[in-house]
């Protein structure tokens, strides 16, 4: 059986292989975000989440997987190759999923689930132990949905994104009934070992390819237009967009998701609430941004139609949402200044609507996530002082 990493007790963090294996995602990334950029509807929209939702349980499952196991071993590279490979064949599938490229997708998400879970079930597991009871039971949830996914992919229109639904919706409710299979027993949050920092660095490390394809479709974007003050300007301020979306994270959530974690009764539980459902809403606003500031770029001095005015705002909108529900999971606190800066990135939507060039509207929605990130920053140091005064 292969070595299981949680077994030792040990703290460790994300390995080579780990970080090798996300290239395939900093790809599918850019391949949801072009999705929603050309197909900038309701519709649009839709199919674009249905893509990102499959994306993040392919590469959130692997991430479970690579907590427990140990990387090192020849059959978990080997395995993780093939995840790769697998991935890449998704992520190129991504732009026509909706139209022929559908078996392609899901039959690479579908190899991508079943491979890897009969692969815990059989090889990273011994017989008759708890391990193997609890990775069978999520391999029959996975045997149940993928009939509705290759389904849907032999099918088109609105019947290809209902059957689609229908199975993401099995495979993202699984996890909240802990793998319940009718007729054998309850696999309890024990029978899940986790190792709390690797864990949050493995999460924390997927918002920085979120933010890292920004910067790419930002300066892609900009590279195949005319060079002008205007379009400067705006690539200027999505850059600056960015780095305040790094700081409201990695400065405020990132380490208190990690303290909770480290410091809960339940981090099983806990973890997959908080990482498996609700990182994916963080990667899901910065994606937002990333299209947002795409289009700034492409029409700095214009002003926006309202489907690219929505987006605009939705991005940072979003973000912030997504923010204050991983707050409120992990600690049971809700953020004050988030809903305030909410409240004020819509006053800019009304001053978008009302036809301001799309550049003013997102150095305005820039602002506000700057003015925050300072805010955070400086009740930060405020709380630190405090608390060293309070012990000196």
């Amino acid at each position: 059986m292969i070595g299981r990493r949680t077994d030792s007790g040990e703290r460790y963090g994300a390995s080579f292989l780990e970080l090798f294996f996300d290239l395939v995602f900093v790809f599918a990334i850019t391949q949801v975000s072009h999705l929603l950029l050309d197909h900038l509807t309701w519709t649009g929209l839709g199919q674009s989440m249905i893509a990102l939702l499959v994306v993040w349980w392919a590469w959130n499952g692997t991430t479970w997987l690579t907590n427990s196991l140990d990387v090192e071993a020849v059959p978990v590279k080997l395995l993780m190759l093939a995840l790769m490979l697998a991935g890449l064949l998704m992520a190129v599938a991504i732009p026509e999923a909706f139209a022929d490229l559908g078996l392609l997708f899901v039959g690479s998400y579908v190899a991508i689930q079943m491979g890897r879970t009969a692969f815990l079930t059989f090889v990273g597991s011994k017989r008759g132990s708890a391990d193997r009871s609890r990775d069978s039971r999520i391999l029959i949830w996975f045997c149940f949905s993928a009939p509705f996914w290759i389904a849907g992919a032999l099918v088109e229109g609105e019947a290809r994104a209902a059957l689609w639904l229908l199975a993401l919706g099995l495979d993202y409710v699984a996890p909240l009934t802990l793998y319940r299979v009718p007729g054998l027993a309850k696999v309890a949050p024990e029978a899940w070992t986790l190792g709390t920092s690797h864990f949050a660095e493995r999460f924390g490390l997927f918002v920085i390819i979120a933010l890292g394809e920004s910067i790419i479709l930002a300066g892609a974007t900009a590279a195949d237009l005319e060079l002008d003050w205007p379009m400067l300007m705006s690539l200027v301020i999505a850059f600056i967009g960015t780095a305040a979306l790094w700081w409201l994270y990695f400065s405020t959530i990132a380490a208190r998701v990690e303290r909770s974690l480290a410091e809960s009764e339940d981090p099983v539980l806990l973890a997959r609430d908080a990482f498996t459902y609700g990182h994916v809403l963080i990667i899901a606003g910065i994606i937002l941004v990333a299209v947002g500031d795409e289009l700034v770029i492409a029409h700095p001095t214009e002003a926006l139609a309202t489907a690219e005015l929505l987006t605009v705002v939705a991005g940072p909108v979003f973000y912030l949402a997504a923010q204050i529900a991983l707050r409120w999971r992990m600690t049971g606190g809700l953020s004050r200044r988030r809903p305030v800066a909410i409240a004020v990135c819509a006053a800019v939507g009304v001053i978008g609507w009302l036809g301001a060039p799309a550049m003013l509207v997102g150095g305005l929605l820039v602002a506000v996530l700057v003015a925050l990130a300072v805010t955070d920053e400086l009740s930060g140091r405020s709380r630190k002082r405090e608390s060293t005064e309070a012990t000196a």
